[in-house]
């Protein structure tokens, strides 16, 4: 199944169980796009395969916390809104050992290279997350 909104392969991966209530109506197994960077639920993937996050850029994690970090992107388009899932995600993500504001680095750098071409200002939108989530409370 290609992504809605432009029609590229997205990478499929599976949800930790407690990550679920922080994925795209709760699935199981959801996938990010390497094109546009959209995520979605993917309840027809394979959740026992190996996802292909090299797809998306040669520096994205792997493993649970390329799939918490994937997640994390998925907060992105309304960051205001999931401040609480982003805040969850990112520390998931940076507990599986992703560096997330090098890897977030890496992708802007690849959205202003066109490697990936975003639905949502990629640059400001991790500029909010930061703001969000580091300022004070």
């Amino acid at each position: 199944m290609n992504c809605p909104h432009c029609d590229a392969e997205p990478v499929a991966f599976a949800v930790p169980p407690d990550l679920h209530e922080h994925a795209p109506d709760a699935a199981a197994v959801a996938s990010v796009c390497p094109n546009c960077l959209a995520v979605e639920a993917a309840p027809d993937a394979d959740p026992a395969a190996e996802p292909a996050f090299d797809r998306v850029h040669d520096s994205f994690p792997d493993g649970a916390g390329g799939a918490a970090f994937a997640l994390l992107i998925g907060t992105l388009p309304s960051i205001a809104l999931n401040r609480s899932a982003a805040r969850a995600l990112r520390e998931r993500a940076e507990r599986e050992g992703v560096d997330t504001a090098l890897a977030f680095d890496r992708l802007v750098e690849a959205a202003r290279d066109a490697e990936v071409v975003p639905a949502f200002d990629l640059d400001r939108r991790v500029s909010q997350l930061g703001s969000l989530l580091d300022g004070p409370s």
